[in-house]
């Protein structure tokens, strides 16, 4: 059975009308109207072929198609719909409509598998509306309260419980209601690796420990002309110092596996000749092994005590996120690996540098990933692009494994 390319890039297009920005990307914010649409759409595509959807209390999508023995715990297919603000069409999209198409072609060629098999749509993956990312799997998953889910605001104040509400999205089943028998997720790599490397497909092994901290400097507020540079307390530049020497410390990682991004700075009531008082910085900290994510951690508070010494400011660290490394389960692994050697590509197998949903559901169900290269590793970017063979080889070898675990009624353990 081979998965239809020509279906399964025209669907991902279809999906990229919806919300398309000026620059052809994709823009749909968590349970924003976008966001809805496209759930809206994709339930539509599924009941063509027969499926029924079932939806949790925070908003998750859980698609059937079911099978010979309805009493074993589905195979689940899944990722995410939300994009970023100037998002691309691939990130998410991929992973949940490549599940569309291993239906759509199981359906016609009339096949039942043993197993029931699942899609899962995650709510707020990318957490650029609310924070955290992963929230609908981390709840899902028992790694966040309902409490906390439900009271994390956008910029405009609104609430993900709020917006949940009205969405039509919010469902009465909790996870308990909901079994996985074992958890698959193919994605775009969002990464380099791939393409310099020239392999078409990777199995991901595991997912890098990630770190994010919202750091505060305070300073005070002083005229810009009559005060002496010696005589400052200025948050700005304490905030810059530390962005500077932490780089530095980053990029002494002989295998270049640690990672540092400063995705937000902000002033706070900004004045062209005022001496800031108030600096806030997003950090995102990344490595593969968590010893040194540990390190690293311990590295912000040592630069930052330096930086209270030299610059005279005061200094607040919020952890907003911490996410150990992650293994993925070696039963699945190997099965995957194996539906991509069917698909005549030697298996490669790589750590993820991304958080994904499936590092959530791995607390809960054995899980992996498959990755397809992202063109000049490019995401979360309107530009973000994966050609059509890449995709649909992707989708043949998640086709290939689904064979293989829907058929088999042993635990995947």
């Amino acid at each position: 059975m081979q998965v239809d390319a020509d279906r399964l890039w025209q669907t991902i297009q279809g999906m990229g009308e919806i919300g398309k920005t000026p620059g052809g990307g994709s823009s749909r914010l968590a349970l924003s109207d976008e966001d809805i649409e496209g759930r809206k759409e994709f339930l539509r595509w599924v009941s063509h072929e027969g499926c029924h959807y079932r939806t949790d209390v925070y908003g998750n999508i859980f698609v059937q198609r079911t099978g010979n023995d309805n009493s074993l715990k589905p195979v689940v297919l899944g990722s995410h719909l939300d994009t970023q603000p100037r998002g691309g069409k691939f990130d998410g999209v991929l992973g949940v409509l490549s599940g569309l198409e291993v239906i759509r072609v199981l359906n016609e060629h009339r096949v039942v598998t043993k197993r029931p098999i699942e899609i899962a749509v995650w709510t707020n993956e990318e957490g650029s509306r609310f924070s955290p990312a992963m929230s609908g799997s981390a709840a899902f998953a028992g790694l966040l309260s309902e409490t906390d889910y439900r009271s994390s605001q956008d910029a405009e104040g609104n609430t993900l419980g709020e917006c949940l509400d009205i969405s039509g999205f919010k469902g009465d089943l909790l996870p308990n209601d909901i079994p996985i028998g074992c958890y698959l997720e193919l994605h775009i790599e969002q990464g380099p690796i791939l393409e310099e490397r020239n392999i078409p497909v990777a199995v991901v092994n595991g997912v890098q420990g990630v770190l994010w901290l919202d750091i505060h400097f305070y300073g005070e507020s002083a005229h810009a002309g009559p005060t002496p540079m010696a005589n400052r307390k200025d948050a700005l530049f304490a905030a810059s110092d530390f962005i500077n020497k932490f780089r530095e410390e980053t990029l002494k990682d002989k295998k270049d596996d640690a990672r540092f991004t400063v995705g937000n700075l902000s002033v706070g009531h900004p004045s062209r000749n005022v001496v800031p008082s108030l600096t806030i910085v997003n950090v995102d900290i990344r490595h593969v092994n968590d010893i040194e994510l540990e390190r690293l951690e311990e590295k912000v508070h040592c630069l930052l005590k330096e930086m209270k010494e030299e610059h005279g400011v005061e200094v607040a660290v919020e952890i907003k996120w911490k996410m150990p490394v992650l293994k993925f389960n070696d039963n699945l692994l190997n099965v995957l690996s194996k539906a991509v050697s069917k698909c005549d590509v030697a298996p490669f197998m790589m750590m993820s540098g991304a958080g994904h949903d499936a590092a959530n559901i791995s607390r809960i169900s054995p899980t992996a990933m498959l990755f397809v290269p992202s063109v000049n590793g490019i995401s979360h970017n309107e530009r973000e692009f994966t050609n059509k063979e890449h995709c649909a080889l992707g989708a043949q070898a998640l086709l290939n494994a689904v064979l293989d675990l829907a058929n088999n009624e042993k635990d995947f353990n």
